[in-house]
């Protein structure tokens, strides 16, 4: 391989058969594909038919890293996982920070493919060259927290840990993989944990020690510098609130969901359970991913429990959301613990929230009941229930087991009005931002190819609000109208689609590193010479090769919707409108080159360099 920046290596694992094969990542691979999500959908695409099932041995769970994976550019140590989702039934990608994929890039491989079902509980561990596949019954059961601490006594305290809890094992839909033991990153979303779980994968342990070379260190060097003072500045408000010391803004601009979304202003409650109010409680410290210069995670100090009196992650703005408004919860503590909940057992808590908040309404609307949540009081804010069906989902025990399946099925179980407020984007319910409230975010769900995702355009803080001068997007002054929104979202879901791949942290857009200077790090690591245009042209290739995979699904315009509720209902508070989401999806079809159906047009593949297969 010519390209710098790359070890050049894929690695498969089928722990069914115990075979380790290494395949060679090729230059016209890597440059049309570049790495994290980009390379994880090429495997998936090319691996998988559409008839592989989810929890099926032949489904592979990709971890993936990139180009800038292991560099010292800002905030570059994340990976991609890549799979087809348990929870929506199609393509599935969640990223996470932490400190595992610059440790796993050590090992020498850019991706790692895993397929079968190992007979026994098993712990995969990477060291270098060196490949195991070790007895891990012991652990089966074990909380994340717990598995960590247990693995690193093992391999050693530099090992990095993705594990899964007893959600996984019990094959949640939305379950989730863990790193970085009691600060708890999470792959989050998409139910990855079922698929490692379903593979009799209870941990994968790496570490490594080869270095990622660089075409041009000096020119890496001298951008860095340059860059450093805008990040420095940037990380000031960051490193003291964390994501959620925006949720009393975001509150008063209607884009935090309340009472399942359907209520409008919850003014105290966001500023009890805000970032602010956080540092003046319970924070103790911050925590940053590796390379990372803006320490937004947040340390707090667990107060009762297993963890009492230690140090622990504390819970980011969607997770203060979902588990707190969504809820009517203003208890920052009681958000606090049932974060704690979620980590140990290993629960995506965006998904925890949206299923908890689809439950406490089916019950006040009587189409559930105290017989069927084992005598549960499903009330709003009653957060010592929120505590009993987070424990309950995680072992699929009574009316747990229901919502373990998520809210789609939940809501066809269930019968009767519930689908009219399940709130879910092609089965993943949507994070803590309200499509109402951003016309930019309600196309991005629809769109998203995961389902209900504000990552995949990350358009809701330049829409009224910051701006990415070399994206070649018009300012959007108004957040509440349809004009521009097409054009902007279309470019926002190509970058995003790059920084998936590079694998980069989406918060350094803030910090100065938009289009020019991402594509001149990655010419600089790689030797390429890439210009804006081919960079977002990549990206836009890696986007649609996601739409084909789910095209071969049965994915069409069908499914390019908003819950009933986000169309129907106006809230209120900061937010009166709603989406005019039929007008935006024709003009984004006619960016993107797909057909009134939203399926992409054989003459967009060929330009783009896409074999199409059926």
């Amino acid at each position: 391989m010519k390209a710098k920046g790359y070890m050049g290596k894929i690695l498969h694992i089928d722990v069914g058969n115990r075979k380790i094969e290494q395949r060679p990542l090729s230059d016209p691979v890597a440059e049309k594909y570049i790495g994290g999500s980009g390379l994880g959908a090429k495997i998936l695409y090319d691996e998988t038919a559409p008839e592989t099932k989810a929890l099926d041995c032949e489904n592979p769970l990709i971890f993936a890293v990139g180009p800038l994976t292991g560099t010292k550019i800002y905030n570059s140590n994340r990976f991609q996982v890549i799979a087809k989702s348990p929870l929506t039934d199609i393509y599935g990608e969640s990223n996470c920070g932490g400190y595992w994929g610059e440790a796993f890039k050590r090992c020498g491989y850019d991706a790692v493919l895993i397929t079968g079902k190992a007979d026994r509980p098993i712990t995969i561990c990477l060291s270098n060259d060196q490949i195991t596949m070790d007895e891990a019954t012991s652990l089966w059961g074990k909380e994340t927290f717990e598995t960590d601490h247990i693995l690193k006594k093992q391999y050693g305290e530099s090992s990095q840990v993705a594990c899964i809890g007893p959600a996984g094992e019990n094959l949640v839909k939305f379950a989730n993989i863990t790193t970085d033991g009691t600060h708890a990153r999470a792959v989050g979303r998409c139910g990855f944990g079922a698929v490692m779980g379903s593979k009799n994968i209870k941990a994968i342990v790496v570490r490594g020690d080869k270095e990622t070379e660089l075409a041009n260190p000096d020119k890496v060097r001298e951008l860095l510098k340059k860059l450093g003072p805008s990040m420095s500045e940037f990380r000031k408000n960051m490193g003291a609130f964390g994501t959620s010391g925006g949720m009393e803004m975001c509150e008063e601009i209607g884009n935090i969901p309340v009472k399942n979304w359907f209520q409008g202003p919850f003014t105290d409650g966001a500023r009890k359970i805000s970032g602010q109010r956080m540092a003046e409680t319970i924070l103790t410290s911050n925590y940053h991913c590796g390379r990372c210069v803006l320490n937004c995670g947040r340390v707090i100090r667990a107060v009762d429990g297993p963890y009492a009196g230690k140090d622990i992650g504390g819970p980011e703005y969607e997770t203060i959301a979902l588990l707190g408004s969504n809820l009517l919860i203003d208890d920052l503590s009681a958000i606090a613990k049932a974060n704690e909940l979620c980590n140990r057992l290993g629960l995506d808590t965006i998904s925890t929230g949206g299923v908890i908040g689809f439950a406490m309404e089916a019950y006040q609307r009587g189409l559930v009941s105290k017989t069927d949540t084992g005598g549960i009081e499903l009330d709003w804010g009653n957060h010592k229930a929120v505590f009993s069906m987070i424990e309950m989902i995680a072992t699929r025990k009574g009316f747990g087991a229901v919502l373990a399946e998520g809210v789609k099925a939940a809501a066809e179980q269930i019968g009767g009005i519930a689908a009219e407020f399940a709130l879910h984007v092609k089965g993943l319910e949507p994070p803590a931002h309200d499509p109402r409230a951003k016309m930019t975010v309600a196309l991005g769900y629809a769109t998203s190819n995961r389902g209900a995702c504000h990552l995949q355009a990350f358009s809701h803080d330049f829409e009224e609000g910051a701006f990415i001068p070399d994206l070649g997007s018009e300012q959007l002054i108004d957040r509440f109208t349809p004009e521009g929104k097409a054009e902007n979202v279309f470019l926002m879901q190509n970058f995003m689609s790059m920084f998936d791949s590079l694998t980069c942290c989406k918060f350094v857009l803030f910090g100065g590193m938009t289009v020019e200077p991402l594509t001149q790090f990655l010419n600089y690591v790689t030797g390429w010479d890439l210009s804006a245009d081919d960079f977002l042209r990549t990206g836009e290739r890696i986007f649609t090769l996601k739409r084909m995979y789910n095209t071969r699904l049965g994915i069409s315009r069908k499914d390019d919707t908003l819950p009933l509720r986000m169309l129907t209902h106006k809230r209120g508070g900061g937010t009166n409108a709603l989406p005019p989401l039929g007008m935006m999806l024709n003009e984004y079809y006619r960016y993107r080159g797909w057909d009134e159906f939203g399926i992409p047009k054989i003459e967009k593949l060929k330009e783009l360099g896409i074999a199409s297969k059926v």
